[in-house]
């Protein structure tokens, strides 16, 4: 089955190397994706071209693909289910939620220059971090890509109802299943409340398992496509 691997904020499609060399092994199609904006040279990319350059994989994949999006875009994952729900066979979240309709896509950090650079590891220090060493962390600073302004303030737009049909793994790193479950249960994180079929999986890794355990982030994704 192909999956789509969609890289969050500041990344791009190389991101995903380790974890689709093993993908493959398990005898999946992985397909990492380049974001416009990240890492194709564009200062001026929208959300807007980051949804179409999204849709664009699913409707050239093979069959019905699985969506992965990791953190901000969980949010692109689940644009895609939005747009194409009979086309997405299942969406995986990796350490991040949906974004609610009408809200921003990543209006997380200082804008600089027209664009949002990484903003150093003090944000994320603790869980997010803790399984990265220095060097880890001086070669991701050093690979950051600034998302553009038009990306990161752009404004999500969730239009069709079939969108909660599609089955849903909700893959827990920083946080555990049961933290994640009672945010949901509790109204606390948009659209997923409203997911029929919804599954927590955990990894012990920090916020960025495609570094730290590909091969164990790989193995759950190829859970998830036998599964769909």
């Amino acid at each position: 089955m192909d999956v789509l691997l969609i890289g969050g904020l500041w990344l791009d499609g190389s991101v995903w190397d380790d974890v689709a060399s093993t993908l493959r092994s398990l005898g999946h199609n992985p397909v990492p994706l380049t974001l416009p904006g990240q890492g194709d040279g564009s200062a001026s990319a929208t959300l807007e071209d980051q949804v179409a350059a999204v849709l664009a994989a699913v409707d050239s994949a093979a069959g019905t693909p699985v969506v992965a999006g990791h953190s901000a875009a969980c949010a692109l994952a689940w644009l895609a289910a939005d747009a194409r729900p009979e086309k997405v066979a299942k969406v995986v979240l990796i350490g991040g939620f949906p974004t609610g309709d009408g809200k921003p896509y990543a209006d997380f950090f200082e804008l600089r220059d027209g664009a949002m650079p990484f903003p150093g590891w003090a944000p994320f220090e603790g869980p997010d971090s803790a399984d990265l060493d220095e060097e880890a962390r001086r070669g991701f600073a050093a690979a950051a890509i600034p998302v553009p302004e038009g990306v990161a303030k752009g404004i999500v737009r969730l239009t069709d109802e079939r969108r909660f049909d599609v089955p849903v793994v909700l893959v827990c790193p920083e946080f555990s299943p049961a933290q994640a479950k009672e945010l949901v249960d509790a109204g606390e994180v948009a659209e997923l409340p409203k997911v029929k079929h919804l599954e927590y999986v955990d990894i012990d890794s920090g916020h960025w398992p495609m570094h730290t355990k590909p091969a164990e982030l790989a193995r759950l994704l190829a859970e998830a496509a036998d599964e769909a």
